[in-house]
């Protein structure tokens, strides 16, 4: 059996289990995080339209911000001047930083063994991204966890491609391990292989053989199915050291996350919860609403009964999707706190029900509620 990275600043314990589903505490420099969890996505350290404080109520215990966009703007020597992103965002809890490996697909630049050569999407001015530089700028930006660079590929893609980019991440992954200076910051490994099952379970575990106190599991979301996305987690997770941190990248629906839980993730990120908020659409446990829909134009029922989000407790479903067709700022805003109360509220529930070894049972339910409601939309 491997064993994770010792003497690390992060580190993970399990508490309870029901199946491979699992229940534990990972500790770092700025607090505890009981797992599974979510962590909203704050690209250019800000979860849009909310603030420290909104993120505090919901119970967010860690979030996630971006090495490529930071760098751009306002750049890691200003973040580090002003606090680091502790400080800069005012959120005295845990922060995960990508290492810039997600904008190899979202930009499509060009890619060599020694960096990646991207075109700014603020002024197109070259932008140069190895490993070394990742390691350097997220070190600067002083998360509690900072990533490798990868290389994930948009599937599906050939066999040579997946293989390319996977060994390619590997010695990568060996490049920020040796580029690490800060003892008091941790190092996630990234799994790769597409949707491969011999490649993931190579890059898994050849990644671990490196020592790593967590390891992602990237390249998902990016057009696979739903079959290659559980055999992908399969391959990987037997390879990985049961004492790590298993993080799934990019999934954050409801689906994704109860699927990944069963077969034992412990953490979660995605811009889902607030990209749907700002398209008008509410998550709730009997499925997703568009609050654009005429039948909510006198409905004074709130968006989710039971939810203790602001938006239900103070607002109906008619004043939200007045806000929504209006296009009114305070839509996204509410949307954003509900989405993000349903998906913390949804990962509570989950440890609580693995805690109880009823985690099936209550899988179950929520994906047949959900289902009930896709059905009958379709029949309607």
């Amino acid at each position: 059996m491997r064993i994770s990275e010792v003497n690390s600043p992060v580190a993970w314990s399990c508490s309870a289990s029901d199946g491979a589903a699992r229940v534990g505490v990972m500790t770092t420099p700025h607090g505890e995080v009981t797992t599974p969890n979510f962590m909203a996505v704050g690209t250019r350290a800000t979860v849009k339209t909310l603030d420290a404080e909104d993120l505090e109520r919901l119970g967010a215990q860690i979030v996630l911000a971006n090495t490529y966009h930071l760098m751009l703007r306002p750049g890691e020597g200003v973040v580090e001047g002003l606090g680091e992103l502790h400080g800069f965002m005012a959120w005295d809890r845990p922060i995960l930083t990508d290492s810039g490996g997600y904008q190899v697909l979202s930009l499509n630049p060009r890619v060599t063994e020694e960096e990646v050569v991207f075109r700014s999407s603020y002024d197109g001015t070259e932008i140069r991204l190895s490993p070394e530089r990742s390691i350097a700028v997220q070190e600067a930006l002083g998360a509690d966890i900072a990533m490798v660079l990868d290389v994930p590929v948009n599937l599906p893609a050939s066999r040579s491609t997946t293989e390319s980019a996977t060994h390619r991440t590997l010695r990568w992954a060996a490049r920020s391990k040796a580029a690490k200076t800060r003892s008091d910051r941790a190092l996630f490994g990234i799994v790769q292989g597409g949707a491969e099952p011999d490649l993931r379970a190579l890059s898994a575990r050849e990644t671990a053989d490196l020592g790593f106190p967590g390891f992602g599991i990237g390249g998902l979301a990016v057009g696979e199915t739903e079959a290659q996305r559980s055999r992908a987690m399969d391959a990987v997770i037997p390879e990985l050291p049961r004492d790590a941190v298993r993080y799934v990248m990019g999934v954050g629906d409801t689906e994704g996350i109860l699927d990944a839980v069963g077969r034992g993730v412990d953490l979660f990120d995605c811009v889902l919860p607030t990209r749907h908020a700002r398209h008008g659409t509410a998550l709730t446990r009997d499925g997703d609403l568009s609050m654009r829909r005429t039948e909510w134009i006198r409905d004074d029922e709130p968006i989710e009964t039971g939810c203790s989000c602001v938006a239900c407790r103070l607002y109906t479903r008619g004043y939200v999707r007045h806000l929504v067709v209006t296009k009114e700022l305070l839509a996204h805003r509410l949307l954003t706190l509900h989405n993000l109360a349903y998906t913390y509220r949804l990962m509570a529930d989950i440890r609580r029900h693995i805690e109880s070894s009823s985690f099936e049972a209550f899988r179950d339910d929520v994906l047949g509620r959900r289902r009930a409601r896709i059905v009958g939309e379709r029949i309607e």
